[in-house]
């Protein structure tokens, strides 16, 4: 047998073998440190930043929201900000929106952080790809939740 066909033969198991132990090494280090959002706390009602960031909210009546950044004070480095926030919308721009990006009830509750809770509605959310790539805008990624019966929609944002 010829040993430089044998020893061919073998690097691809060779491989997959240090990719398998790379994996399994990976896997034991334990679960990542989640992201933690911080920020001021302060609960805010004016809509014109939230309509300068996401311009399809120009038709909202009313907004409740909190902003700030994710990460560790202690660790340097560029932000990712973040916006969680609860919108009224006018019944017009309610079917606007539902006509406009077909949103689905998919069983999904917006997970926004725990000073916001108290004004989520109740539901059930319509949530979708097409009505979250309405919110995205520039730097910033959303995912949109509407409550059709109470007129409202969550937005989660990220954004740089």
């Amino acid at each position: 047998m010829d040993v430089t066909r044998a020893s061919s033969r073998s690097r691809p198991l060779r491989w997959l073998v240090v990719l398998v132990a790379a994996v399994a090494l990976v896997g034991c280090q334990g679960p990542a440190e989640p992201a933690v959002k911080s920020g001021t706390g302060e609960l805010r009602t004016d809509p014109e930043p939230l309509v300068e960031r996401f311009p399809v909210l120009a038709a909202l009546e009313g907004a409740r929201w909190m902003s700030g950044t994710f990460g560790r004070a202690d660790v340097p480095g560029p932000s990712t900000y973040w916006i969680d926030a609860v919108v009224t919308l006018p019944a017009a721009e309610v079917e606007r929106v539902r006509s406009a990006y077909a949103p689905a009830d998919e069983g999904m509750t917006p997970d926004i952080t725990e000073a916001m809770r108290a004004e989520l509605p109740g539901g059930p959310f319509l949530t979708g790809d097409a009505l979250d790539a309405a919110f995205d805008h520039e730097r910033w990624h959303a995912s949109a939740f509407l409550d059709p019966k109470s007129g409202r929609l969550v937005l989660i944002a990220t954004g740089t």
